[in-house]
């Protein structure tokens, strides 16, 4: 590397991890505090854990804020040295767009190799550990899981809401519990009740006195064309809240998303080994797709690092300009036109026939080739 490439290098670089840096306390804040913030209230989760917590999730948000940051940094360097005149200086030695470039797209792919690490290891490890952490947490005090004024929704089989809660006495409950296509089956409003952890059978116990209960229809719980069987009761036992199924078995429910590169070519393996029968065919189709977006996805991911470099490079230049928001006006139109069409794609994911594993890698060529065009564009001026 000569002076020219340190020189533009180290700006890029500097510039781009401040902007890494601010994407990833936006997209990481709202995800920590979604699931702690009326844990930390309540005084469930302490300051030092939710601190923990964070960091633990911090290579999660890192992910998500490369290829944003990556590319807001390069607009906003090449910016400022085009306003300078610099760029302008550099071509009238000789030096072409490809070749200012270079120690841009240097980077790029480093960051884009750390980016496919992240995708298949450090943030599936990081977000698995971090639901670990968080579960600890809570279990240690099973009983303030129900927290006042919050509908409490992790549970598979129903939703609970309480209006006052001191310890283990409630009042003014809610409960609805729901079938298995998430709808509501019965309904109970109590004035009054409590809260017991069975320890043995890993489960919360829910007891409710002065109690309404609401049953709809088996069959048809939506429909309200009969009338619902209403009953009241003193005392009832409302409801047993496995808390496997909050937090997931062994205490961590891991998503297909947050499997590592390892998991997912082993799941790849043992769905492709699998004949269904007829009946069965269309959804194990749907399951074997959803897997093999998951894995496209991470890649294309780690890819859109790269890209967003290749047409931040040129454009960057072209839009000289030194205000920032400017520029950064144009890494946000990118970026969501993007993962716009990013996801567009991966809603396909129910109609395995449209091949949405293939049509994922439409948006990251269409950047490249837009990219590739911009360059040439500009070398002719």
């Amino acid at each position: 590397m000569n002076l020219i490439d340190r020189y533009i290098f180290r700006s890029v670089l500097f510039t781009c991890l401040a902007a890494v840096g601010v994407f990833t306390f936006i997209v990481l804040v709202p995800n920590v505090l979604r699931d702690t913030l009326v844990y930390v209230l309540s005084g469930q989760l302490s300051l030092v854990m939710f601190v923990r917590l964070v960091l633990t999730l911090t290579p999660y948000a890192v992910t998500l804020a490369l290829p944003m940051g990556l590319l807001t940094g390069i607009l906003l360097t090449l910016g400022r040295l085009s306003a300078d005149n610099e760029i302008i200086a550099m071509r009238s030695v000789g030096l072409s767009l490809a070749r200012l470039g270079r120690p841009i797209l240097l980077l790029a792919a480093l960051c884009a190799a750390a980016a496919l690490y992240c995708n298949f290891e450090a943030m599936p490890r990081a977000r698995v550990d971090y639901e670990r952490k968080f579960a600890a947490a809570v279990a240690a005090n099973p009983l303030r899981i129900i927290v006042p004024k919050t509908f409490i929704t992790r549970f598979s089989n129903c939703v609970i809401y309480v209006n006052e809660k001191e310890g283990s006495v409630m009042k003014d409950v809610w409960l609805w519990k729901l079938d298995s296509q998430k709808r509501v089956r019965t309904l109970i409003h109590a004035e009054s009740g409590y809260v017991e952890y069975d320890e043995t059978a890993f489960e919360l116990i829910v007891t409710l006195t002065q109690a309404r209960v609401e049953n709809r229809d088996e069959k048809r719980p939506e429909s309200f064309v009969e009338s619902p069987n209403v009953a009241t009761f003193g005392k009832i036992e409302a409801a047993r809240l496995p808390l496997d199924g909050y937090f997931g078995h062994g205490g961590v429910r891991v998503k297909q998303e947050w499997f590592t590169l390892g998991q997912l070519e082993a799941e790849r393996t043992r769905l492709a080994a699998i004949t269904p029968p007829p009946e069965q065919a269309k959804q194990f189709g749907r399951d074997r797709m959803k897997v093999e977006l998951i894995y496209q996805d991470k890649i294309n991911t780690a890819l859109a690092v790269f890209s967003f470099a290749l047409i931040g490079i040129p454009l960057g230049i072209k839009v000289s300009r030194r205000e920032t928001s400017a520029n950064f006006g144009v890494a946000l139109l990118i970026i969501f036109s993007y993962y716009l069409l990013t996801m567009a794609v991966k809603a396909l994911d129910r109609h395995p026939e449209y091949r949405p594993d293939l049509l994922l890698w439409v948006p990251n060529l269409i950047l490249i080739g837009f990219g590739v065009w911009l360059f040439r564009r500009i070398e002719k001026k």
